[in-house]
């Protein structure tokens, strides 16, 4: 009796241990779900690309890091003149520029350069934000925005970019060129080279876009007020005098005009009559 009662005993105490053992073993072995989001994470650490936020400088250069070796291809499309950057004539330093009213055949070769980091975010001539990485460049006389071909005659390299801005106001250059266009021209690190410049053509539903002259009279925050002048205006010329929104102004204009003599001609006439007023290309 006594034996069998030791061999109960020891039965139970070596069935606690055995729990006690597997009851361990499952703390301290992590379940599947575990070792799957161990996995999972180790995967997680693949190197993100690279991000580069470039702010505005006070001197103009490139921005840190290499230079761009992919680019967002830039497809010319018909649009229409922008509404900044397009005068009639401007001046810079006492020289005078008059804008070409359209881009058709326009063709050339010269020196071109580029622009970066100084700036990098600011608004360009045409009112768009200059982004250095985008294919742009900046244009003394071609109606904004006009598409060109790029070919640098130093090593044969093209780009298409868009003409969005006024410059390069040096001798010599005909273009400047956004820092990634000068990219992927190869200008870099020189900063300069002999290109050859050819505007495309783009058409809308009928035929090519050709620029008009006309004169703004007036920008008003009072509707009012902005068709007050458009009645005096249409008392003084026999020219089409119209009111037009854009964003929080009421603008006076008159046109269009098939050349800048007759702006000027009018221009004349309304400061006359004590109207002050300015020609631009649409």
């Amino acid at each position: 009796m006594k034996r069998l009662l030791v061999l109960i005993i020891c039965v139970l105490l070596v069935s606690c241990q055995r729990e006690q053992i597997m009851a361990k073993q499952d703390i301290e072995a992590p379940p599947p779900s575990t070792m799957q989001t161990l996995v999972f994470k180790k995967h997680s650490k693949l190197r993100k690309p690279r991000v580069v936020k470039v702010s505005p400088t006070d001197h103009d250069g490139a921005p840190p890091g290499p230079a761009p070796v992919t680019f967002k291809k830039v497809s010319p499309v018909a649009e229409p003149l922008s509404r900044y950057g397009n005068p009639g004539a401007y001046q810079v330093n006492g020289q005078k520029y008059e804008v070409m009213t359209t881009s058709s055949g326009y063709r050339a070769r010269g020196l071109a350069s580029w622009y970066g980091t100084k700036f990098h975010t600011r608004r360009t001539s045409s009112g768009e934000d200059y982004d250095l990485y985008a294919l742009t460049a900046a244009h003394k006389t071609l109606p904004l925005p006009t598409y060109v071909k790029v070919r640098n005659l130093s090593n044969g390299k093209v780009a298409i970019v868009k003409v969005n801005d006024r410059g390069p106001f040096h001798d010599g250059r005909i273009i400047d060129l956004s820092y990634g266009a000068a990219a992927k021209l190869g200008l870099l690190p020189k900063g300069t080279a002999p290109v050859e410049i050819e505007a495309l053509t783009t058409k809308g539903p009928g035929t090519q876009q050709v620029a008009h002259y006309y004169l703004q009279a007036g920008a008003f925050s009072s509707s009012a007020l902005a068709q007050l002048l458009r009645t005096k205006l249409s008392k003084l010329t026999p020219s089409p005098v119209f009111v037009e929104k854009y964003k929080e102004f009421f603008v006076v204009s008159v046109g269009p005009f098939a050349n800048k003599q007759m702006t000027d001609s009018l221009k004349i006439a309304l400061a006359s009559k004590g109207v002050s007023s300015f020609s631009l290309l649409k």
